[in-house]
């Protein structure tokens, strides 16, 4: 009986679309969480990547038998992946850093919680910001997003072309300084309202030394914080849904200019 054997050059070119694949969904928010199975995440991407392949092949080189050649072109996929990865990545970092301000300001420095996704310590108020993020992203069907970027991604910037040197460096420099920017847009309510509070006890602590400011400043500044955030919790969604329409722009402006 005979064996057909996949020829090297169709199991090179599924390679090089399943590198891609994986590394731009590994930045999809819930699929690379920690709390995601590995086996999950890889079985994902190796569908996606063999359901995507047949419409790839006409995009992709043909790369001959040269472990050099094609270990770069592999390490090209990857970081190409990768860079679609931090600027969607560069939202989520926003709020989430929108939100460690706030709880800094409000009184939870020292209340800090486990996140799964990223294993580290982070603080109430960012974890709380970084899940409402992540509900608004999934209620929008924005993950859809990044399916089709893998697709347009080949057509527009087939394998093996990409190119640093031209105007890619300075928009994602634009696109991390947009992301201070949003994360102060986020919490200036907030801020503000605390700094109010804050000038107001420090009068009170002129007028009356024997007010313990000190105590008093933690409930009050605990209290004005959370009634702020839920006055203002509803305009949360209009912003993020404004990003979020953005990021796809920014991925096809990446696209031109790499």
């Amino acid at each position: 009986m005979d064996i057909q054997l996949v020829p090297i050059e169709q199991f090179q070119t599924f390679l090089l679309c399943f590198s891609r694949v994986i590394a731009i969904l590994a930045a999809i928010p819930v699929i690379n969480s920690r709390q995601a199975p590995p086996q999950v995440r890889v079985g994902l991407a190796f569908t996606t990547a063999l359901l995507l392949f047949p419409l790839m092949t006409k995009y992709t080189p043909q790369i001959h038998f040269s472990l050099i050649q094609f270990s770069l072109v592999m390490v090209n996929e990857v970081l190409i992946g990768l860079l679609l990865g931090l600027v969607s990545r560069l939202i989520f970092t926003a709020v989430s850093f929108g939100g460690t301000i706030i709880g800094y300001q409000m009184g939870f420095a020292a209340a800090n919680i486990f996140d799964p996704q990223t294993t580290q310590q982070l603080s109430i108020m960012s974890q709380f910001s970084n899940i409402i993020a992540i509900l608004i992203f999934l209620a929008l069907n924005l993950h859809h997003i990044f399916f089709k970027v893998i697709v347009d991604s080949y057509i527009l910037l087939p394998p093996g072309t990409l190119n640093l040197s031209g105007q890619a460096v300075p928009l994602l420099m634009n696109l991390a300084g947009h992301m201070f920017l949003l994360s102060v847009t986020l919490s200036a309510p907030v801020l503000a309202l605390l700094l109010i509070s804050n000038l107001v006890l420090g009068i009170l602590a002129r007028v009356f030394p024997q007010l313990n400011v000190f105590l008093l400043s933690f409930p009050m500044n605990i209290g004005i914080s959370l009634l702020v955030i839920g006055l203002t919790l509803h305009i949360l969604p209009f912003m993020l849904s404004r990003e979020f329409d953005t990021m796809g722009a920014n991925f096809y402006r990446f696209f031109r200019m790499l």
